[in-house]
């Protein structure tokens, strides 16, 4: 089965929310080598201005790839995920994720086409807390591979 191109432009409803905890952001930034303590310890990220420990910038990964899901695992979709591989990943941040956030994700599904035998599918999550304040634009392009 074919990406279903007709989903360009598609917008699923938001998803989530997903719970960010001062545990799960030491653990990513520990997994990417990540040393500033505004990472690990609320003090040192309340002294440079933060309410609580903030995320490492590529952090928002883990909640985007939660919200891409819901493409991934429609079944309209026509997304076969065992000849996914991962293209491009691109953020732009507008305020730190931080301990504490409830983050809901509103995925858009940019463009599908072709290339060289191959289907490349662009979508974009909006992540933002619970209360609609803007987190990340997070953007992906999933290549999946053709033929056998």
């Amino acid at each position: 089965m074919a990406v279903n191109a007709e989903f360009v432009g598609r917008t699923y409803p938001p998803s989530g929310p997903y719970a960010v905890d001062a545990a799960g952001i030491a653990a990513f930034a520990l997994a990417v080598s990540s040393t500033d303590p505004v990472h690990t310890d609320a003090e040192a990220a309340r002294a440079a201005g933060y309410r609580d420990v903030i995320a490492p910038p590529t952090f928002a990964v883990s909640l985007a790839q939660q919200v891409d899901r819901q493409f991934i695992a429609d079944p309209e979709a026509g997304v076969d995920f065992s000849r996914v591989v991962h293209g491009e990943q691109k953020f732009v941040h507008h305020r730190p994720i931080t301990a504490g956030d409830q983050v809901l994700g509103t995925l858009t599904v940019d463009s599908v086409r072709q290339a060289g035998g191959h289907t490349m599918v662009t979508t974009r999550a909006e992540l933002a807390t619970d209360g609609g304040e803007a987190l990340t634009t997070s953007t992906s392009t999933i290549v999946i591979r053709g033929g056998e």
